[in-house]
């Protein structure tokens, strides 16, 4: 399960929003939970999408993203996970997703825009485990 603060889900909406017909992306930051405790992202940051084909892809400047790493942790924060949008959908983890996912533990969200916002989570459990399907809950308390 994955735990979204109001703010920070909020921001990841409105980000993907913003990115028009291209894919957005950024960090998530927080506690990232073990086990049955769920991760709780208490904000989203964004980073600018490097990819050669932003309309169907997305990828985070490998120096930009150790920025953001460092910034979560002086923050006092973990990273929890990364999130990027699907402005056509689909509402899952593309082929794509699945072959550059590289992060085992961490959560993968996706923002579809096909519609409605809709805001799923995955978490990578490893090449030959896939994605599993995390539950999202946003809290007004955090």
């Amino acid at each position: 399960m994955i735990e979204f603060a109001r703010e920070a889900y909020d921001d990841v909406v409105r980000h993907a929003d913003a990115g028009g017909a291209e894919e957005v992306c950024g960090v998530l930051a927080g506690t990232r939970g073990n086990g049955d405790e769920p991760s709780v992202v208490a904000r989203a940051h964004e980073a600018e999408n490097v990819a050669d084909a932003p309309a169907v892809r997305y990828r985070i400047d490998p120096e930009e993203q150790l920025e953001l790493f460092e910034a979560i942790e002086a923050d006092g924060r973990e990273v929890v996970g990364f999130y990027h949008s699907h402005p056509a959908g689909p509402a899952h983890p593309s082929e794509t997703d699945a072959s550059r996912a590289t992060w085992p533990g961490y959560s993968y969200v996706i923002c579809a825009l096909d519609g409605s916002p809709f805001v799923g989570s995955w978490r990578w459990r490893g090449d030959e485990a896939g994605f599993e399907r995390e539950t999202v809950s946003v809290s007004s308390e955090r």
